[in-house]
């Protein structure tokens, strides 16, 4: 099968938005963050093997993860615009060479600081190359059910987080970490290659010759509030993926129980992506938008309260897990309907490196907290940073641009926020 690239402007003949074809690529796109965030995400089941294995500190190990995540979400600014000029397949397939030799290298490293380079520069740019790109061509391929298929790409983010951590967790006990890595490498590059085989650029893709810069959508007051709000959810977001199981080892649970609560955090957002994605195609994206951010601070506030109960730790993480799937699979759809399909690569790109800033910021700081004071305190913090997210939120659609990206859908937002 040729694996040219398409360029955004060729529609493949035959094909239609909303058509049977245009859900294979909605399924690849899915597969592709399956195995970019497969690996990422299961980076907790590897914390405390690591860590002793380096013997560097909480927040030193969880640094690592946070320079993973930081970097692919401020690289996905360059890969959605990148994706926008030349389409998403060779984007794909630079992802999944240095997602294999990302790992490999790991394996290699002698200290956690050449880990910060192999790791969170390979796995980093890999992640960047799967997502924004993809989500990205899923939006131009659909129309009316865009959000629906929004949903079922992003599950794929859910599914590989389920999957791949108490699957690592099992590797690393049977065999090692370093080991457990060049498996994931092989698996995770080969669904890669085959994404690419079918990424293609959608009949209603926008080319962009001129990207709006992070300035032109500064200007205009929803996106200010989106970015404001992205980087303070990123910034507790993220910590128990690093900290959840190394907390749950801590309170004497087994390692695989443990590392299988951040597999049902996934678990529980592939039950979100795709249900709010459906709804939203009936009810409106922002209002169930806003409603996750509410939940995501909630869910913190179970884990404050959980001590070593299993069963509440279990709940925080269903609870966790269907508001950061809404936040996930309806934050796409909320850029398209707000600032239209013109370079959406590259808008959402934009967007993300708020989430590159949160998530670099918060699970050192956590880890910081945790070696000085306690889990508890850490836990604050991810509540605290939540609840001033969402608050920030409930301003979406209610100030004055002072500029324009000339893209923007005109006053919705009133109803879709239920104002």
């Amino acid at each position: 099968m040729d694996l040219e690239p398409n360029h955004p402007n060729e529609s493949p003949t035959g094909d239609s938005v909303d058509s049977g074809r245009s859900w294979v690529v909605a399924v690849a796109a899915a597969a592709s963050m399956f195995a970019v965030f497969g690996v990422a995400y299961s980076f907790g089941a590897f914390f405390r093997a690591m860590s002793d294995d380096f013997g560097s500190s909480s927040s030193a190990t969880a640094l690592v993860f946070s320079l993973t995540i930081s970097f692919s979400f401020l690289a996905g600014l360059w890969t959605g615009r990148w994706a926008d000029r030349v389409g998403p397949r060779p984007v794909v397939l630079a992802g999944a060479a240095s997602l294999v030799v990302g790992l490999v290298a790991t394996t290699l490293v002698p200290n956690i600081w050449l880990g910060y380079l192999t790791y969170g520069g390979g796995v980093g740019f890999a992640v960047a190359c799967g997502y924004v790109p993809m989500v990205a061509c899923v939006g131009g391929w659909f129309d009316k059910r865009r959000a629906s298929a929004l949903g079922v790409a992003v599950a794929g983010i859910g599914a590989g987080t389920l999957i791949a951590s108490p699957v690592a967790a099992w590797l690393i006990d049977l065999t090692s970490w370093r080991t457990t890595y060049l498996i994931f490498a092989a698996v995770a590059g080969s669904v890669m290659v085959c994404v690419a085989v079918v990424a293609k650029a959608g009949p209603a893709a926008v080319p962009s010759p001129t990207p709006k810069s992070i300035r032109q959508l500064m200007a205009n007051w929803d996106f200010t509030i989106l970015y404001a709000s992205t980087v303070l959810i990123a910034m507790g977001l993220f910590v128990p993926f690093v900290f959840l199981a190394d907390y749950a080892e801590s309170q004497g649970v087994a390692r695989v129980a443990a590392a299988g609560l951040v597999g049902l955090i996934g678990g529980a957002s592939v039950v979100s992506r795709l249900g709010l994605g459906s709804l939203a195609d009936r009810i409106g994206a922002i209002k169930l938008y806003v409603g996750s951010f509410f939940l995501m601070a909630a869910g913190h506030l179970i884990w404050l309260a959980a001590g070593g109960s299993y069963p509440i730790l279990v709940l925080y993480t269903i609870v966790l897990g269907i508001g950061y799937g809404g936040f996930i699979a309806l934050s796409p759809e909320v850029v398209a309907q707000r600032f239209g399909l013109d370079g959406l690569g590259g808008t959402i790109g934009t967007l993300y490196t708020a989430a590159g800033i949160g998530s670099l910021a918060g699970p050192p700081f956590a880890g910081f907290l945790i070696d000085g004071f306690s889990y508890n305190v850490a836990i604050g913090f991810s509540a605290v940073t939540a609840a001033l997210a969402a608050a920030i939120l409930t301003l979406l659609g209610r100030g004055k641009s002072t500029g324009s990206t000339g893209h923007n859908i005109p006053a919705k937002s009133g109803s879709d926020l239920g104002a």
